[in-house]
């Protein structure tokens, strides 16, 4: 109790910001990852945000501009969630992020008013699937410790083919990572119950061990002060709890403390300076303050802060932060749903706001690291030095950058990294390739100089960066769904998109025998009723199904029985079962795979069957009027030319076929197509200049394939692979964004491009996650965007019992201005160009065009042009001279301003327990 009694930290008091000084703009959500979900440096602060998947990383500074007001920015850093992120201790503008996509990327970041860099300076492939947890080392550059599932991994920036050591495999999943503050060892936890130590460059076995935690939920490991080690997680009942160890003997913790029930984990921080650890549970409205000994008591609550907002994730502002001068000892940032919220930790002292309080601040770790990467590896056990946080004995920032020159801790602007990531002997190599095109990796061995030089070198190389880069997908409000679907058909072949929609209304199979389909109308969202609904009954199972695209009430079905049933559904939608169809066509020998609508003809349908044919229907006769021969196996897909003259197939005899079928039943051209044969889709993009092909290749990975349309023998242009997965990818392609939308039936993941008609064809997007993977995702007629949210495509998600409208919109600040580069006149595709009858005598036929712009909308291309806004005042503000009045006037304001009201008490005064001595000056 003694020791408690005299520590000057005991009275650490937490102020949260006003909420004038929160940062807004910030969508953070939940996030199913191991990561602390936001992470500060001394400038600057990245945050997870729900958007695009999670793949995109939220950037703002730390102390606000010249206006009072902090920028967020947004930065594309993986195509799948962002798991974890951490800044460098030697470079403020340098973070590392990892991915669910299985890369570490390392960005040199600028200050958020300012255009980042569009690619990473380095990427690593550890190959060791999800990574999930990422630190840099305490006192070496360019080092870092990744976690993947149930490894851990040690790698040095600069050698980028392969980590320096992986560490042994943990029995179950890796919950936590945390360095030693000297840098000698690091320590983990993970879902095993077991807590190792190990030493990297002694041996890849631990050097402790033990099976101490009380429960497999979730744990977090931090390093505190000397040997001492700090854990949280659960107990047996489950109850949260933190707990003390001696990393010498890991057998038994040192002390224990329970805290608040609740179901989040809690996340550790720690102060080295004070001996402060602050605990904020995810989910959690509040902040614990422990102050941690090396000596019984070994931990002490200090203090315990409620806070507004439930916690996402929370972070400590580095020591060069902070405001010395108001005896401010720590900051945190605590990461909400919408805003991130400074909260200050203050030890109160009379004479706070005018002196600096040396016992409160010890030189503290400074932003030299201490050796590089190799020389740890090779047995350097240097300390990074450290510094004063006395204002007056701070190092001045130079006035001006100079090329090549190394600097800790920029100004506000694009940093340059001061830890040599990079040596002259690994600058020849290059980073591992890409299989994607649209990767930069190879293009750089390690960090350059300059970002916006590197930004520029990209640029030459991929042309014009896309304009959809940062697209985002989201899933509409609930008011707009359909739920409680039941007796769904989860089973329909992989041909069928699983289920078909048009501008009205939804169409969905039911596992129900008979063959039934539901018919949901669109104006009619919201929970359905328990009660059997209409159906359309099909009489045999469905095997595709497709909208007339110039009749909203009118369905064609392919059945099992090799017949095509078409359908009609009277306005307004199902009000009784319908048994009898309008049309029935028959002339396939076996099974139908898929059929398709003619894009400009009205009554013309496509078929392709078991039977290795592919068929031609006038539904205005009921008759088959071509038959296409020289397929050799099942035709996973078909596709019909923009301009309706041409047909396209693919097929599980590794072709990729052309068919004109008003001139010949043979293929005009062929070529060789993905390898594998699980299954395919073909569409046309590019004006028709192009074939895309989704597919697998011979070891089974999903691919994208681009073909020209003229010269299908030379085999694909270009291709990107996706990843392992066993369900076709089926693209959907926007002819007047270039914009291609891929997923396949049972993913959570949705890949978006955008295609160029020459090098490097694919531009990676932003992809879109599902909270569960979906069943099929099908999308709308072009119209149906909401031009004023910017949306350039709008699908349904159909789950096993809703379907949900998902949006995908391009971020735009001006949205109160039509878009006009995103929009271009679209195709008025419910009009028919021609009848079939016409098509099949020779005539072709277009679409006329409109445009999506409302009345009451201005292009932004006629935006008036707003004056640039000057952030600093001229140097005659500066410069004038002022009267000797006005000098006394300012003076005397500016010292009642100071003084106040003195019958007001001083805040010290509400304090208890502090020793006279310690107000002495």
């Amino acid at each position: 109790m003694n020791r408690f009694k005299t520590s000057k930290f005991k009275n650490t008091t937490p102020r949260i910001a006003k909420k004038d000084e929160w940062i807004s703009d910030v969508s953070a959500g939940s996030f199913s990852s191991q990561g602390n979900h936001i992470k500060a440096s001394s400038k600057l602060v990245a945050f997870n945000t729900d958007q695009a998947g999670g793949g995109l990383v939220g950037l703002t500074s730390v102390t606000p501009g010249s206006n009072g007001q902090r920028t967020v920015a947004q930065i594309s850093c993986h195509a799948d969630l962002v798991t974890d992120m951490d800044f460098s201790p030697f470079d403020a503008g340098l973070l590392a992020t990892c991915s669910a996509d299985e890369m570490v990327k390392l960005w040199h970041l600028c200050d958020p008013e300012q255009e980042q860099p569009s690619s990473p300076e380095v990427t690593l492939r550890p190959g060791q699937g999800r990574l999930e947890l990422l630190h840099f080392h305490p006192t070496s550059s360019g080092l870092l410790a990744v976690g993947a599932t149930r490894s851990a991994l040690i790698w040095d920036t600069s050698r980028q083919d392969a980590p320096l050591a992986a560490l042994e495999q943990h029995g179950d999943q890796l919950h936590s990572l945390s360095w030693k503050r000297d840098g000698s060892l690091l320590a983990s936890s993970s879902k095993d119950k077991m807590l190792r130590v190990f030493d990297p460059r002694a041996q890849l076995t631990p050097v402790q061990s033990a099976k101490s935690l009380q429960n497999n939920k979730d744990s977090r490991i931090l390093w505190a002060k000397d040997d001492l080690l700090v854990t949280t997680g659960f107990d047996t009942m489950r109850g949260r709890e933190v707990r003390l160890w001696d990393s010498r003997k890991l057998s038994s913790s040192v002390d224990s403390v329970s805290l608040s029930s609740s179901s989040g984990i809690v996340i550790p921080l720690f102060d080295e300076d004070t001996g402060l650890l602050l605990l904020s549970g995810m989910g959690d409205a509040g902040i614990d303050c422990f102050e941690v000994s090396s000596s019984e008591p070994f931990l002490s609550q200090v203090s315990h802060c409620l806070t507004d907002n439930s916690t996402r994730g929370v972070a400590m502002v580095p020591k060069t932060a902070l405001d010395v001068m108001s005896c401010e000892v720590m900051r945190v940032l605590q990461l909400t749903n919408s805003c991130i919220v400074p909260i200050s930790y203050q030890v109160p002292r009379k004479h706070s706001g005018q002196e600096f309080h040396e016992d409160l601040y010890p030189d503290t770790v400074g932003t030299t690291p201490a050796m590089s990467a190799e020389e740890w590896w090779q047995g350097g056990n240097q300390q990074v030095e450290k510094v004063s946080l006395h204002p007056d004995k701070r190092p001045k920032p130079a006035a001006k950058q100079t090329p090549g020159k190394k600097e800790s801790d920029q100004p506000r602007g694009c940093s340059t990294s001061s830890s040599p990531l990079t040596t002259p002997s690994s600058s020849s190599s290059s980073a591992a390739p890409s299989r994607s095109p649209s990767s930069t990796s190879g293009l750089s061995s390690g960090f350059v100089s300059s970002p916006s030089q590197s930004s520029k070198n990209i640029q030459s190389l991929l042309g014009t960066a896309s304009k959809f880069r940062h697209i985002q997908g989201v899933v509409m409000h609930r008011d707009t769904h359909i739920t409680n679907i039941r007796n769904l058909n989860l089973t329909t072949p992989g041909e069928c998109d699983g289920f078909c929609v048009n501008s009205q209304r939804v169409a969905v199979p039911l596992a129900i025998s008979g063959g039934q389909i539901a018919v949901f109308e669109r104006s009619e969202p919201g929970r359905l009723p328990d009660t059997a609904l209409p159906t359309i009954q099909n009489s045999v199972n469905v095997a595709d199904m497709c909208w007339d695209p110039f009749d909203p009430h009118r369905l064609a079905v392919a059945g099992d029985d090799a017949k095509i049933r078409v359908w009609r559904v009277p306005k307004g939608g199902l009000k009784e079962t319908v048994t009898d169809p309008e049309l029935i066509v028959q002339g396939h020998t076996e099974k139908i795979y898929s059929i398709k609508f003619h894009p400009l003809a009205s009554g013309l349908l496509v078929s392709s069957s078991y039977d290795l044919t592919v068929r031609l229907w006038n539904l205005e006769t009921g008759e088959q009027v071509r038959l296409l021969t020289g397929h050799q196996d099942q035709v996973f897909g078909m596709a019909w030319s923009p301009d309706g003259k041409l047909l396209a197939t693919v097929c599980k005899d590794g072709k990729v076929r052309i068919y004109d079928p008003r001139k010949s039943t043979a293929p005009v051209q062929e070529g060789a197509g993905p390898e594998g044969h699980r299954g395919a889709r073909v569409v046309w993009v590019c004006e028709g200049k192009y074939l895309l092909v989704s597919g697998f290749d011979s070891r089974s990975e999903r691919g994208v394939y681009l073909f020209s349309a003229e010269a299908l023998s030379s085999g694909p242009i270009a291709s990107t692979f996706v990843n392992v997965s066993p369900s076709t990818l089926i693209p959907f392609y926007d002819p007047d964004t270039r914009v291609v939308i891929l997923t396949g039936k049972g993913d959570t993941r949705v890949y978006v491009y955008e295609l160029v008609p020459e090098d490097p064809y694919f531009i990676e997007c932003s992809s879109f996650n599902s909270s569960e993977p979906h069943k099929g995702l099908v999308f709308l007629p072009k119209t149906e965007c909401n031009v004023r949210d910017v949306e350039i495509a709008v699908g349904l998600m159909l789950t096993k019992t809703s379907i949900e409208p998902v949006a995908f919109r391009v971020p735009r600040v001006k949205k109160e201005f039509f878009q006009d580069d995103v929009y271009t006149d679209t195709a008025v595709w419910w009009e028919p160009a021609l009848a079939a009858s016409a098509w099949l005598s020779g005539s072709n036929g277009q679409h006329r065009k409109i445009s999506l712009k409302p009345k009451d909308m201005t292009p932004v291309s006629e935006a008036p042009k707003e004056a640039p806004v000057r952030k600093y005042l001229p140097s005659s503000v500066y410069l004038e001279e002022k009267t000797d009045e006005q000098k006394k006037d300012e003076l005397l304001s500016a010292m009642v301003s100071k003084l106040g009201n003195m019958d007001d008490p001083l805040p010290q005064e509400s304090f208890e327990g502090v020793d006279e001595d310690e107000w002495d000056d």
